[in-house]
């Protein structure tokens, strides 16, 4: 038997195993005024996997044009949606509870959150498991469709951080969930209960997913196709036409050709078409954010106002909802078998 006793002090003890699971979600400024939304757009657009440019020209770009700019204007978009109670974005609330509902349901495993930009960062909550005995964690980014400015930077940076354990954990992802038939019922149901509610029928359902410039899609990534997987789903479990609910792709930046058709011009363009009522539902999203609670549900609905449009609804996310936590649950089970 090996004697312990000359261990150094502060030598790991062998503890028990335990297995972690991460959720990880896109990330939020700490507040809504200039210096902490610089900050966030800062480690945001400087982020290799979401800017694929000149990275020399970029620089100079961001710093001496964007991060003078549009902190100012993202803070004012932040204001509009900030849960002033916790003070913090509404997607750090939910996140936070779906990581506390999770916890509930999954027993010994022991699940914590983080944010791939601002707080809390991955590496502090992967380290945090590991130090509660975890040697085995499943990483779960909250992103449905694969992309690699979405899952493949948030797992970029948990690999980061195992680079620096001299102890690393095992390691499991769970893959991109697009075409899950729990999401996929989750997703229906939502809207399903969301039309039940309204005094009004949709001319048309719009299936809102955050865009991705078009050159990401020619290099290969996958998302396009994961969207519009999700989107034939969905209509298919509901019995729609592809005139009845429409595909569009929100969330344009800059002067590059972004995935089609546009959200900004297709709600532009309906009331002309007569379609006056619209319901939008955003399935690329776990929880509500700037994208949803403010650009759609404030800015296109103006928009699609002032082009002489009646009614426009947007569709809450399944944010810590109990059909999102079971949702979320069943699709971690799968890739905790054998480990939990």
């Amino acid at each position: 038997m090996t004697d312990l006793s000359n261990l150094p002090p502060g030598h790991p003890p062998i503890r028990p195993r335990k297995t972690g699971l991460l959720i990880m979600n896109l990330g939020t400024p700490e507040a809504t005024s200039y210096w902490p939304m610089r900050r966030y757009l800062k480690e945001f657009l400087s982020d290799r996997r979401v800017i694929e440019t000149n990275w020399v020209l970029w620089w100079l770009i961001l710093n001496l044009v964007i991060l003078t700019i549009r902190p100012t204007r993202s803070g004012h978009a932040y204001e509009q949606i900030w849960n002033k109670e916790k003070n913090e974005s509404p997607l750090k609330t939910f996140t936070r509870g779906q990581a506390e509902k999770l916890q509930s349901r999954l027993g010994k495993l022991i699940v914590d959150w983080a944010m791939r930009y601002g707080k809390p960062p991955v590496a502090e909550r992967l380290q945090a498991l590991h130090e509660q005995g975890c040697d085995r964690i499943v990483l779960f980014p909250l992103y449905p469709q694969y992309s690699a400015a979405t899952t493949a930077t948030a797992l970029d940076k948990a690999y980061d951080a195992l680079k620096h354990m001299r102890w690393q954990p095992a390691i499991r992802t769970v893959p991109p969930y697009f075409e899950h038939p729990s999401y996929i019922n989750a997703i229906a149901e939502s809207l399903k209960a969301h039309l039940a509610g309204l005094d009004w029928k949709p001319d048309r359902i719009l299936v809102a997913f955050h865009g991705l410039p078009r050159e990401y899609l020619d290099k290969g990534d996958p998302y396009h196709c994961h969207c519009q997987k999700t989107a034939r789903l969905l209509r298919e479990k509901l019995g729609y036409s592809k005139d009845e609910m429409q595909l569009v792709f929100q969330s344009r930046f800059g002067r590059a050709e972004w995935l089609k058709p546009y959200a900004q011009e297709t709600v532009e363009n309906l009331p002309a078409a007569g379609v006056k009522n619209v319901v939008i539902i955003s399935p690329g999203f776990a929880s509500d954010c700037v994208e949803t609670l403010e650009e759609l549900a404030i800015g296109l609905q103006e928009t699609f106002h002032e082009a002489g449009g009646e009614n426009l609804s947007v569709v809450p996310c399944l944010n810590d909802s109990d059909a999102s936590i079971a949702m979320l649950e069943e699709i971690a089970r799968e890739e905790l078998k054998g480990w939990a």
